[in-house]
């Protein structure tokens, strides 16, 4: 029987990654032909233009949207592709105060400041030796190699159109494995081979290139989207909470016991407090209960194999009855109708 991972890490070492991008990963899908909706629900994620830095994905959810990409489109370098399909706007004002940026090596700076915002996941740590700017990227998590390759690919290609000029890295290590089909693509995407197999990230560039000045250097437009980046961060580390709880439900729901007080042990809070921060987020244990529910659902029953039956167990029902009643408000056809 083959089940959607439910691994998750717990409390504060949940890291979570902003939503936006997932829109990039979408259109990645439909220019290579294939449909995104029915590979976002097998991945248990709906598909949505979601443009709020505040909404955030796990690091498993998005580590399982990459693996059902890779498996459908049999394309192990499907990360660099969606690269391609990644806009400034992915992320926010960060995305537009990276674009104002006077120099690269404040886009670097920058980058590192707010890198919070673009994923938890990771951290992003920016020096300068002598004559080189060194980008060092270190894990706090597991990472699938394709969140490496996105990201990494897009840095290059928005570092590149800020420069006008082509951008030669001098050197590039990657956590990842090199794919079976070789390193050409990378070549390609990074502008330079990278090490691959390595403890960390890293991006090595020549310190007088990172220095030049950038013809869409716009100061007051770069602190407007510096603020409006720092409100961001200040709501993300007080609200992270919603998607702490929803990564305690994953975890919790096929043991048949997710109830509020067990995810707020998790989490370690008391109920009355768990209940009271997600209030100030605008929802509730219960209602994050069932939406998590009804995403996961869809992508259940996008696996022939799994019986209704079990899949009403894996999300925590009784029995098939009661899963059924759900499902039919969620969606207004029982699960097997949908399935068919």
């Amino acid at each position: 029987m083959v089940v959607m991972s439910t691994t998750v890490l717990h409390s504060s070492s949940m890291p979570s990654v902003i939503a936006g991008y997932t829109g990039a990963i979408a259109r990645a899908l439909e220019s290579g032909g294939v449909a995104s909706e029915p590979v976002f629900a097998r991945a248990g994620i709906a598909t949505a233009d979601r443009n709020d830095p505040l909404e955030r994905l796990t690091s498993e959810q998005v580590t399982r949207l990459f693996m059902v990409c890779v498996e459908t489109t049999g394309d192990p370098y499907f990360g660099l592709s969606v690269a391609r399909y990644i806009h400034a706007s992915n992320i926010h004002a960060l995305g537009y105060a990276l674009m104002a940026s006077r120099t690269l090596w404040e886009f670097c700076l920058r980058l590192e400041r707010y890198f919070a915002i673009v994923s938890q996941a990771a951290v992003l740590r920016v020096e300068r030796v002598q004559d080189r700017v060194i980008l060092h990227f270190n894990r706090r998590t597991n990472l699938c190699g394709e969140t490496e390759d996105a990201f990494l690919a897009f840095m290059f290609r928005f570092m590149r159109l800020l420069l006008g000029k082509p951008l030669a890295p001098g050197r590039v290590c990657l956590m990842r494995a090199c794919p079976a089909g070789g390193p050409q693509p990378y070549l390609e995407a990074f502008g330079a081979l990278p090490a691959f197999g390595c403890a960390e990230g890293m991006v090595e560039f020549d310190a007088a290139i990172v220095d030049e000045l950038l013809a869409g250097s716009c100061p007051d437009l770069a602190q407007f989207n510096d603020r409006i980046a720092n409100e961001c961060l200040a709501k993300l580390n007080r609200t992270d909470i919603v998607a702490r709880t929803r990564a305690a439900i994953v975890e919790q729901l096929s043991s048949g016991h997710c109830t509020r007080a067990r995810i707020a042990r998790e989490l370690g809070l008391s109920q009355t407090a768990l209940q009271l921060r997600l209030s100030d987020r605008g929802t509730s244990f219960h209602e994050l209960l069932d939406e998590t529910r009804s995403e996961l659902a869809l992508g259940y029953l996008q696996q022939n194999e799994l019986s209704i039956t079990e899949i009403a167990f894996l999300l925590g029902f009784t029995d098939a009855s009661n899963f059924t009643r759900a499902f039919k408000r969620w969606k207004g056809k029982t699960p097997s109708a949908y399935r068919h």
